[in-house]
């Protein structure tokens, strides 16, 4: 089985690449020197010289605030991409499964957000993310769809490195406690999105959209805090409200997804993101 990866040098696709050596899959590696996302002739030259039986589209501009001053990069990579790579797949009977984001959605919620959802974005880069999810919807039936949200790995720059870095600098830091979600370990959504592969082989094919992160429920306050106390720094972390600290872009207040799904869909259980973290700390530390 020839898999693509896009995004090859970021969080998701560094893991894809650790787990490709154990893997019987031929994978192909691509990040914006082989296949740029904002140029559709790079995009259908590449795809046209590997060709494939699934593509994992994880590339994507994933600066949120950036977004909101660069709306015309992040619409192409993030809203006009998705559908020339689903556009691609059509004419090909390649299988695509697409990674989006929580950030379609507006945060207004008090229960887990399940796929059924209205999408209302509040920024740039979540406008752009659902523009792309229309855009493979307009040329595909079988497609998949996987949200996530607050994706950290021990690859790449994240939330868990810039606290494992603030908490060794600083003595007390203080961090948001009016958001709401969950993390997502990047290397468990890898294997998530393997599980499909296998699934879709095997003839349990159930196309749609998906929701995935890790389980429970918890803050940005709270995340931090469990990094401090998981990796024995001595850092304070003072809880606070984010009109404390004022970004470019809005941030959804609420966004747990739910699992149910995902979960029936290729019967899994999901870790706690708390043990993830210890996981992913472990390897850090190395």
């Amino acid at each position: 089985m020839r898999v693509l990866i896009t995004g090859a040098n970021g969080q998701l696709g560094s893991e894809f690449k650790s787990l490709a050596k154990e893997s019987a899959h031929k994978f192909i590696f691509c990040d914006v020197e082989e296949m740029d996302l904002s140029n559709k002739d790079s995009i259908i030259d590449f795809l046209n010289r590997n060709p494939v039986d699934f593509i994992i589209s994880s590339g994507a501009y994933t600066n949120v605030d950036g977004a909101e001053n660069d709306e015309e990069l992040a619409k192409l990579v993030n809203g006009i991409a998705p559908g020339i790579i689903a556009e691609f797949c059509k004419e090909s009977s390649t299988r695509l499964i697409h990674i989006s984001t929580d950030y379609v959605f507006d945060g207004e919620f008090s229960k887990p957000i399940n796929e059924d959802a209205a999408p209302n974005p509040k920024s740039v880069y979540g406008e752009t993310k659902l523009l792309g999810e229309q855009g493979i919807e307009q040329f595909l039936d079988n497609y998949y769809i996987i949200r996530t949200s607050w994706v950290y790995s021990s690859f790449g720059k994240n939330f868990v490195k810039t606290m494992l870095r603030l908490g060794a600098e600083k003595e007390e830091l203080t961090v948001v406690s009016d958001q709401i979600g969950t993390p997502t370990y990047a290397n468990d959504l890898a294997n998530v999105i393997l599980s499909i592969i296998e699934e879709v082989n095997s003839g349990n094919d159930k196309p749609g959209i998906y929701h995935y992160s890790n389980e429970g429920v918890c803050s940005w306050y709270d995340f931090a805090f469990e990094i401090m106390k998981q990796s024995g720094l001595d850092c304070q972390v003072i809880p606070v409200n984010s009109d404390q600290f004022p970004t470019v872009a809005d941030r959804p207040n609420f966004s747990v997804l739910d699992k149910s799904k995902v979960k029936q869909s290729l019967n899994i259980e999901i870790p706690h993101w708390s043990c993830s973290l210890e996981k992913a700390l472990k390897l850090m530390s190395k």
